[in-house]
């Protein structure tokens, strides 16, 4: 009897087996039947490692992932056991390979992304294959090396192009290139360019919201001319600038390098030189300015003004980046920018720390104590790397007498002992209600 059971309990489970492996195939082949456009949508939102494993689903699925709308190439994508950044290229390329052999239809998006050594070759081919596909936003981030290679003219052909990112590329444009209408972003990274080619690209992107220029080769000349942007972050060098009148700029993000590594002088075209009002004369709309140290003191080669003609009325958070407190010139540019920014609400200094005592920028802050301008809208102050320099404090002290409504204060000492929250209580200051926060690193 008990034989008998087994047997029987066996073949309950075996037919629960099939019948579960019925269901499977009998969900698989629902989703299977699906359209397209749907399972598209559900493919492109997993990992593109994890969307090409359904191939062993059943042969209908087979090469489904290689037709997706949309291709995320990272380091996900290659076994981790690969390190060499040519064989991890090797890797990339085979799902290149597939996909090229057997994609019907567009592909609206692609990203590279991954730790390897890219054959120019293959990615020339590549780019053009996207090209041809319709692509609409084309990202090429971080390789491990950089060895600029030629960007394939056909880009430049892309009508429906809205998002453009590169890396590692030589930028010259075609003389057939029109200007991309749909364009809203674009970042350049590492990229070969002259001043020239940059402005006449900017200027024939009309819709143009976001623009992102890192550390770029080549580059004399910044010229932004373009009324609909809306955001621009420049970290590269340089030695010149001009914002246009660029009415609708909300955030500007300035980080300016050394050219070649040294001192960047001014060169200014057509004799002007580059100062806070040519620059930032017309943009009255910024709410959110970041700049750092050196392009302050680059634009403040002449007499600075104590604010600027036209005040930044809109000006809601500015970040003040690598300030040096023994920089004269950047000091007095960045006391002009805050006494130009009436409704300023969030300030955010980070300090390069120097030991090095300017009894000229003492004596600029100190004057600053006794003037009657003040931060009526200033709420949050937070200052990181000092190194408790006097100077340092005097700065510190003209913020709190001089920001009526200041509800936080964030210090980080970067030397030290953090400064105590009872001795900041002691310090004169024009809000009463003021919640001091002292770290240290």
């Amino acid at each position: 009897m008990l034989n008998l059971a087994e047997e029987l309990t066996k073949k309950i489970m075996k037919k629960q087996e099939n019948l579960a492996e019925t269901e499977k195939q009998l969900e698989i082949d629902r989703i299977s039947n699906l359209p397209w456009d749907v399972l598209d949508t559900i493919l492109v939102r997993l990992p593109l490692r994890d969307a090409a494993r359904t191939s062993i689903l059943s042969s209908k699925w087979r090469y489904k992932w290689t037709n997706l709308s949309q291709f995320i190439l990272d380091d996900k994508c290659i076994p981790s056991s690969i390190s060499d950044k040519a064989s991890r290229w090797i890797e990339i390329r085979k799902i290149i390979d597939q996909v090229q052999s057997n994609h019907n239809g567009p592909i609206e998006k692609f990203k590279l992304a991954a730790y390897c050594c890219p054959n120019y070759s293959d990615l020339d081919q590549w780019i053009r294959f996207l090209t041809e596909k319709g692509i609409k936003e084309l990202i090429i981030q971080e390789f491990s090396v950089i060895k600029h290679f030629k960007l394939p003219d056909s880009v430049f052909c892309g009508p429906k192009l809205s998002h453009l990112e590169l890396y590692g590329c030589i930028l010259r444009l075609p003389s057939s290139f029109k200007g991309f209408d749909c364009l809203k972003i674009l970042q350049l990274n590492h990229v070969f360019i002259i001043s020239d080619t940059l402005e006449h690209l900017i200027r024939n992107c009309p819709v143009l919201e976001k623009l992102t220029l890192l550390n770029l080769h080549h580059l004399a000349c910044v010229r932004i001319y373009n009324p609909n942007l809306k955001y621009v972050k420049i970290d590269s060098a340089f030695e010149d600038i001009c914002l246009g009148h660029s009415l609708l700029l909300a955030s500007v993000d300035i980080r300016m390098l050394p050219m070649n590594g040294g001192i960047t002088r001014q060169h200014p075209e057509q004799g002007k030189v580059c100062t806070l009002i040519r620059v930032f004369g017309y943009l009255h709309g910024i709410n959110r300015l970041s700049l750092s140290n050196q392009f302050l003191e680059f634009l403040a080669n002449k007499d600075v003004p104590e604010r600027l003609p036209t005040p930044f009325n809109s000006l809601l958070a500015l970040e003040l980046k690598e300030i040096r407190f023994a920089s004269l010139k950047g000091i007095a540019a960045s006391i002009s920018i805050l006494r130009s920014s009436p409704n300023l609400e969030d300030l955010l200094v980070t300090v390069y720390p120097c030991d090095d005592i300017s009894k000229p920028v003492m004596d600029l802050v100190t004057a600053q104590l006794q003037s009657d301008f003040y931060f009526n809208q200033l709420k949050v102050v937070k200052i990181r790397g000092i190194i408790g320099t006097r100077i340092e404090w005097e700065f510190l002290r003209l913020i709190l007498a001089h920001s009526p409504v200041l509800e936080s204060m964030t210090i980080v000492k970067f030397r030290g002992e953090r400064i105590s929250e009872s001795f900041l209580q002691e310090v004169e200051r024009a809000s009463k209600h003021v919640k001091f926060i002292s770290l240290a690193l």
